[in-house]
């Protein structure tokens, strides 16, 4: 096994992971950064991102309305010292994306333009198009290259931390070409590794995003937090899963049911405006929890569209104009016309919700601290506790950013501190558990369970069981399946026994970190008796804050449950209240 040495060792280099390397490399370029990513970096799933990144810039805004809308968005469950950062470093962060060439599409006056986006009850998402997260990330991509001090390693896929002498000293990883391990040995790491939407069959999610990070830090002792809070986006293209954005909303589009009724109406998002008015009522402006859950309610009442890839509702642009479309949303409509066969110039686009965000992810602190030292985390598979109970559209671009560069400040003040030499022998022997265990999981055989099959069973069961709304019946059937699903996991044989770019063994390593985060998901889901945010249940509809007005936290028992636990929620000067969407999106 070979044996790297590096300063701060990053896992991911999407949008979290380069921000945070440039941080480190700006701050401290003697540092060494080991910068490993299972795809190349502009394969990372930032790219897919499109609507845009809240952060306050236009005179009508404010930081108390950003600091408003998030923690009622997040349903109380913000911790508020994160959320009163996070909007005072947004604008800082956007502005120096500017200064490092982010083309944002700009008013006719110069100034970057903003949309309205669902939740957020003043215009504040800054925008390129419809392509926001592809530009972010090109921008970040050629700005890191300008560093000696970053070494790249694409297409490595980490497989479990390094622990020794009470702190994380590194990673192992595995060379995808040529399935050779690497012990990269570091005084600090930081994980940027994305979520795992995938855990679900129908998610805007890559088949990158199986939550690999987040499992490494809670089989290493560290809780995940918050994970039964799982974000259905309310616009997804029909069959596919593509995520159709939000901008498409905050342009003006609109969602009609079966009898062409703009049905939001009905659920407490404000009365229906004439078409083309420059302020429209919140309507499709809702936050995406409660636009999702509509579409389950109108479902029940038999006003959804059947197709033959399930129920759908439409969302309706044509009366933007196809000047409009092409030059605010030109990606949606190459994709609704590629993969839905649908022109959203001529006729209304088949939508329904789709998994797309987790809002929980590995337990850190302001800081981006883990509470294992040497340990950070920093984006969707992180939770800061910035998005609560839903998060709000937009705010997880800028989350990368402010997050990625506080993560590097920490990481940097901690490397520094390390004088000590490393437990090299404890650091080798688990170095050698992990090679063992990717030997056996290769050369087993006679197993009788298939990947394909165990992983279909797992996303059918959280779909069914914690999907838009939960009851207590259907959880505890998902607890017992994913249960037995990962006792039938070591029944799983591969096919490939090979070490070139062996795809069969990375989909089971895969599937492990599913198998155990799913488990998070429910048991959370189970125990959090109440309904808040994305979190719905219909034996327990109410909001209950004397008893759960706080964070869940899991922590790893092996093949056992998870342990679940509550940390206080920090509450600075807004109390809980009513989560209001009635009224006008301006």
């Amino acid at each position: 096994m070979e044996l790297i040495k590096t300063d701060i060792a990053i896992v991911g280099a999407g949008g979290a992971g380069l921000r945070t390397a440039i941080a480190v490399a700006e701050s401290n370029p003697d540092l060494k950064v080991a910068l490993i990513s299972k795809v190349y970096p502009m394969r990372s799933h930032t790219c897919a991102a499109e609507g845009g990144a809240a952060g306050v810039i236009k005179s009508d805004d404010s930081l108390d309305l950003h600091f408003n809308d998030t923690v009622g968005g997040g349903d109380w469950l913000t911790d508020q010292d994160v959320v009163e950062y996070f909007v005072n470093e947004a604008p800082k962060e956007l502005l120096q994306l500017e200064h490092w060439g982010c083309p944002w599409s700009r008013e006719p006056n110069g100034s970057v333009g903003v949309r309205p986006f669902g939740g957020m009850k003043i215009k504040r998402t800054w925008f390129a198009a419809d392509k926001s997260g592809f530009h972010i990330l090109h921008t970040l991509f050629q700005t890191s290259l300008k560093y000696p001090s970053i070494e790249r390693f694409d297409e490595f896929f980490s497989i479990d931390l390094l622990m020794a002498d009470g702190r994380c000293q590194g990673v192992v990883a595995m060379e995808m070409k040529s399935g050779r391990l690497f012990r990269f040995q570091a005084k600090a790491v930081v994980l940027c590794s994305g979520g795992a939407g995938r855990m679900f069959p129908f998610s805007t999610n890559g088949a990158i995003k199986t939550g690999d990070g987040t499992a490494m830090a809670y089989r290493a002792g560290v809780p995940t937090k918050d994970m039964e809070f799982v974000q259905y986006h309310p616009t997804g293209l029909l069959a596919t899963g593509i995520l159709l954005t939000e901008g498409c909303r905050g342009e003006g589009g609109v969602l009609r049911n079966k009898d062409g009724y703009r049905y939001l109406q009905d659920y407490g998002m404000g009365p229906e405006t004439p078409l083309g008015e420059p302020v429209l009522k919140t309507m499709e402006l809702g936050p995406r929890d409660r636009l999702s859950q509509a579409f389950w309610h109108e479902q029940q009442k038999g006003n959804t569209i059947p197709t033959p890839w399930g129920d759908s509702t439409h969302l309706d642009m044509t009366h933007l104009g196809e000047k409009h479309i092409d030059e605010r949303l030109p990606l949606v409509r190459d994709l609704s016309i590629t993969y839905a066969g649908v022109d959203p110039v001529k006729e209304p686009v088949p939508i329904r919700p789709v998994v797309h965000y987790m809002m929980g992810g590995i337990h850190t602190n302001i800081d981006a601290e883990t509470p294992v030292p040497g340990l950070f985390a920093v984006g969707e598979c992180a939770c800061a506790s910035l998005n609560g109970a839903n998060r709000l559209g937009s705010n997880s671009l800028t989350e990368l950013l402010v997050f990625g560069k506080r993560a590097a400040t920490n990481a940097v003040e901690f490397a520094r501190n390390r004088n000590s030499e490393a437990n090299e022998s404890e650091l080798q022997e688990q170095a050698d558990k992990v090679q063992t265990k990717v030997r056996e999981l290769v050369q087993r055989s006679g197993g009788a369970e298939s990947i394909a099959g165990l992983r279909s069973e797992m996303t059918k069961s959280l779909e069914e069981g914690a999907g838009i709304y939960r009851t207590e019946e259907t959880l505890q059937k998902t607890c017992n399946t994913i249960a037995d699903l990962r006792k039938r996991y070591a029944g799983i044989e591969l096919h490939d026994k090979s070490n070139v770019f062996n795809t069969d063994l990375f989909q089971a390593l895969e599937l492990e970190n599913m198998l155990a985060l799913a488990q998070t998901v429910a048991e959370g889901a189970l125990a959090r008796k109440e309904s808040r945010g994305s979190h719905q249940r219909l034996d327990y509809e109410a909001r209950d804050d004397e008893q759960y007005l706080k964070h869940t936290l899991a922590y790893y028992q092996g093949d056992e449950a998870p342990r679940i636990d509550y940390h206080d929620v920090v509450i600075t000067k807004s109390k809980p209240g009513v989560r209001d969407y009635s009224g006008g999106a301006k």
